[in-house]
């Protein structure tokens, strides 16, 4: 019995040794992920010392070179992050005074795309996503309720206003981020859930000169 009980014990410590690591090599990319997330939802913060953030940086730097000397608001733009998956929050409203993120929200993506990544285009017709930096127009009542005209201000997105791609909400974006699992999905127009873009209005709403958008990836 004796030899049989030392087997026993000998097994379930080798078994130990081994999954215990192997538990904690494959958490840990998706723990550090989370922090990422959750870092960027923190009022007032921004991260840099990750790929996320470091991209966040080198666009906010690009709008503000493009906003200097123009009639565009120099205090508040909206980024939004096509490299991150739907499910996660990837609209920012970044403050340029401070250098720190205000709010963040979910927000779809055009459903132009065949395959499983997002594809972008900026013809019409394709309802894909358009990169690029868009000035924040009037304000409308559309299809969907409050929407803000989007007028495509590089050769990626030049044709936004004649595609009608504009920032209104839907029902089918929730408030929550609920990755992994994805979220519907738009003809093209950055779409966000009706609270958030009750929040966005009043950013819009408030600022005495347009507001940028960017979207990037």
């Amino acid at each position: 019995m004796k030899w049989i009980t030392k087997i026993f014990f000998g097994s379930l410590l080798l078994l130990c040794c081994v999954t215990v690591p192997a538990y904690f090599l494959w958490k840990r990319p998706q723990l550090q992920n989370q922090q990422v997330q959750n870092f960027l939802k923190m009022p007032g913060r921004i991260i840099t010392n990750n790929a996320t953030g470091t991209k966040l940086k080198k666009e906010i730097a690009a709008v503000k070179s493009f906003a200097e000397g123009k009639r565009y608001n120099s205090g508040i733009c909206f980024m939004i992050d096509m490299g991150i998956e739907s499910g996660r929050a990837r609209f920012f409203v970044y403050n340029l005074q401070k250098d720190s993120i205000e709010l963040s929200g979910l927000v779809a993506h055009g459903q132009g795309s065949s395959r499983a990544e997002i594809e972008f285009s900026n013809e019409p017709g394709s309802y894909c996503t358009s990169l690029g930096k868009y000035r924040i127009g009037r304000a409308y009542m559309g299809k969907f309720g409050l929407a803000y005209k989007l007028s495509g201000l590089d050769s990626t997105n030049s044709k936004a206003l004649e595609r009608f791609v504009v920032l209104h909400s839907h029902s089918c974006v929730p408030d929550a981020e609920v990755a992994p699992a994805g979220i519907c999905q738009s003809q093209g127009c950055p779409t966000v859930s009706p609270e958030f873009l009750k929040k966005l209005a009043k950013y819009i709403d408030a600022s005495e000169k347009p507001m940028l958008l960017n979207i990037y990836r």
